[in-house]
C-alpha cells in the first residue's frame, strides 16, 4: 500500500470528526482500511488483538478493535505493525504509524524545529491497517550512519549508496542505524529523500547525530527527531521477526549533564517489559539501536546491558543491530557479559554508509572513497530472515556481491631472505575471531591464516599517501588508522622460486557462508 495522497496531518493517522475534547485517556480503533482512503468508513470493521502503545503501556483491541491508552502531554501514540498488514506510507515511503500528542508542542528556544503544538486530544486515535500476504522468509536493507554533514555529502550518499538502490527488488523494508544527519537537523529532509528512491518501507533509528543539543533532559532530546520520523522506541513485526528500535542516546549525560552515554531509561525498560509480553518466544527477536552495548572506557552504561539481557534471556532466537563506531564488527556475548541465554547474543555493529565521514579520494563515481578506519568499505548490508533464523549479507558499494575479503601484501619479493620476508593481510570485512579464514599459494595445501588486532595495512598505506604528496589529492583526508577486529595475517615464501605465485584466501562467515579471494606476488632476483 502506498498511500501518496495524504497531507501529512492526515497521513499519520485517521481522526474522527467528532469533536476533539481534552482526555486523559486516548482511545480509539485499529481498523481494516478496505478501500485504503485514511478514513474509518462506517463498513470497516475493527481489528482485535492488534498490541497499540503509548511509549510504556502496551494494549491490545479488543473484539471491535478497540483501545484505551492513557496519555500525558508528551506521549505518541502508535500501533505496533502486526505480522499480515501493512501500514500507510507517506510520499516519501516513510510508514505513517502514529500519533503524536503534544498540546502545547515541543519546548521552546530549541535551535531546531520540534513538533508544533497539536492541540487538544482527539475524541478518537485511530489507526488504519491494509491486509498483506506477508512472508516469513525476506530480506531487509540495513544502512549504518549516512551522517551528511552538509550539502555535498547528500550526492555522495545518494551517488554512492542510494544510486544502487533505487525500487530495489525482493527487500521488505529498510532500516538505517542512527545518525542519519551531522547534527545539521535541518538536513533531516534531504536523508528521506534520498532513502525514498528505494520505494519500500522506511525505518529509522535515532544517532547522537539526530538529537537536540539543546535539550536540559534526556527526554527531550528526540523533538526535532520526533517532528520528522514519529517515536524514537517503538518496536513492529514482520513475518515470524519482532523487530524492536531503541533509543540509546543518554543525551546529556546524566553523570554530568553534558557529554553522551549509551544506556536505555526507565520508561524504555516499561515499554520492553510491556511490550515483549506480547511476543511469543518463538519468535525472532531483532533490536536496533545506535549506540552499540559494548565499546572500550564505559561508552554504555554496564546495568542497562544486564537489564536488557535479562529481559531478553527467554527468547532462544535474539539478534541485535548496531552502527556509531564507523567500523564493523560482530560480537557474541556469553555468560561473562550477564548473557543467560543458551546461545550466545549476537551483535552486528554495521558499518557506516559514510565511511570514514566522506573522506578519501574521488573515485569514478565521483565520489569519496570513504574507506573506515578499520579498512572495512563503505557499503550497506541484508538482513536475511527465515522464519525465525536470520543470516547477513554485507554488501560493498560499487562493488560485486562476493567481494568480501580484502587483501594487501607486497607485489614482488626478492630470493633473499631479508629482503624477502612479506606477509599476506586479509581484512574479512564479515569475519569476528574465531572466523576461519585460510590461504594457499599456488593451488597448494589451505593453511590457516593467524587472527590478529591491529590497523589495516592497507588503510595506513593509503593514508601515508596523504602525508607524502607534494600535491593536494582531490578529497579530503582520512582520520587516523584503527585497530581492525576482523584482519588476518600469514608469511609469504620467498623460497618457492622465481615468477608469479597465486595467492588464494577463503573466509567463512558466521553462518557457514565462504568466500574466496584471489591475488598475486612474484619473487625475483634482488637486485643490488
Amino acid at each position: 500500500m502506498h498511500m501518496k495522497s495524504f497531507v501529512y496531518a492526515v497521513c499519520l493517522l485517521a481522526v474522527s470528526p467528532a469533536a476533539v475534547l481534552a482526555q486523559k485517556t486516548a482511545t480509539g480503533y485499529v481498523y481494516n482500511d478496505d478501500n485504503s482512503n485514511g478514513r474509518k468508513d462506517a463498513k470497516e470493521k475493527g481489528v482485535a488483538n492488534i498490541a497499540v502503545s503509548n511509549g510504556r503501556e502496551v494494549v491490545v483491541t479488543d473484539i471491535k478493535g478497540k483501545y484505551s491508552l492513557p496519555v500525558e502531554n508528551d506521549n505518541i501514540i502508535f500501533v505496533i505493525k502486526p505480522k499480515g498488514y501493512q501500514v500507510p506510507r507517506n510520499a516519501k515511503n516513510q510508514p505513517q504509524y502514529y500519533y503524536i500528542h503534544k498540546p502545547g508542542g515541543s519546548p521552546a528556544g530549541y535551535k531546531y524545529k520540534g513538533v508544533a503544538p497539536t492541540g487538544p486530544l482527539p475524541a478518537s486515535v485511530d489507526f488504519p491497517l491494509v491486509k498483506y500476504n506477508e512472508p516469513d522468509n525476506y530480506r531487509a536493507l540495513v544502512l549504518g550512519d549516512p551522517q551528511v554533514l552538509e550539502h555535498q555529502d547528500v550526492g555522495f550518499f545518494e551517488k554512492g549508496i542510494m544510486s544502487e538502490l533505487v525500487n530495489v527488488k525482493d527487500v521488505a523494508f529498510g532500516i538505517t542505524l542512527g545518525d542519519l544527519v551531522g547534527e545539521d537537523l535541518n538536513m533531516h529532509k534531504d536523508y528521506i529523500n534520498a532513502v525514498s528512491v528505494a520505494n519500500i518501507p522506511w525505518y529509522n533509528v535515532i544517532g547522537n547525530h539526530d538529537t537536540n543539543n539543546d535539550a536540559k533532559s534526556i527526554d527531550k532530546n528526540d523533538e526535532t527527531y520526533e517532528s520528522n520520523f514519529g517515536p524514537s522506541t517503538y518496536s513492529y513485526n514482520y513475518g515470524q521477526a519482532h523487530y524492536i528500535v531503541l533509543n540509546d542516546n543518554l543525551f546529556p549525560d546524566p553523570r554530568d549533564g553534558k557529554g553522551l552515554w549509551g544506556g536505555f531509561t526507565a520508561e524504555q525498560f516499561t515499554f520492553l517489559e510491556n511490550d515483549l509480553k506480547q511476543v511469543d518466544t518463538s519468535k525472532l527477536i531483532v533490536l536496533a539501536f545506535h549506540i552499540p552495548l559494548y565499546q572500550a572506557e564505559g561508552a554504555f552504561r554496564t546495568e542497562d546491558r544486564t537489564r536488557l539481557f535479562s529481559l531478553l534471556a527467554k527468547y532462544p532466537h535474539v539478534f541485535a543491530l548496531s552502527a556509531h563506531t564507523h567500523n564493523q564488527w560482530q560480537r557474541f556475548y556469553d555468560k561473562e557479559w550477564g548473557w543467560l541465554g543458551a546461545k550466545p547474543f549476537h551483535e552486528f555493529n554495521v558499518g557506516a554508509t559514510c565511511g570514514n565521514w566522506y573522506s578519501g579520494r574521488m573515485n569514478e563515481q565521483g565520489v569519496l572513497e570513504s574507506v573506515m578506519s578499520d579498512g572495512t568499505p563503505r557499503g550497506y548490508a541484508y538482513l536475511n530472515v527465515t522464519g525465525n533464523t536470520f543470516t547477513c549479507d554485507y554488501k560493498v558499494a560499487n562493488k560485486p556481491a562476493e567481494f568480501q575479503i580484502g587483501l594487501w601484501h607486497r607485489k614482488v619479493m626478492s630470493t633473499i631472505w631479508w629482503d624477502g620476508r612479506g606477509f599476506l593481510y586479509a581484512n574479512f570485512y564479515m569475519g569476528y575471531k574465531d572466523s576461519k579464514v585460510e590461504y594457499r599459494v599456488d593451488g597448494g595445501k589451505w593453511k590457516p591464516m593467524k587472527h590478529i588486532i591491529e590497523p589495516d595495512p592497507a588503510f595506513v598505506s593509503e593514508l601515508f599517501k596523504w602525508d607524502e604528496a607534494d600535491e593536494m589529492f582531490r578529497g579530503r583526508r582520512p582520520t587516523e588508522p584503527a585497530n581492525c577486529n576482523h584482519l588476518w595475517r600469514a608469511p609469504l615464501s620467498e623460497k618457492i622460486g622465481i615468477g608469479v605465485h597465486q595467492i588464494e584466501v577463503q573466509a567463512t562467515d558466521p553462518w557457514g557462508k565462504v568466500f574466496v579471494e584471489k591475488s598475486a606476488y612474484r619473487i625475483e632476483e634482488a637486485k643490488f
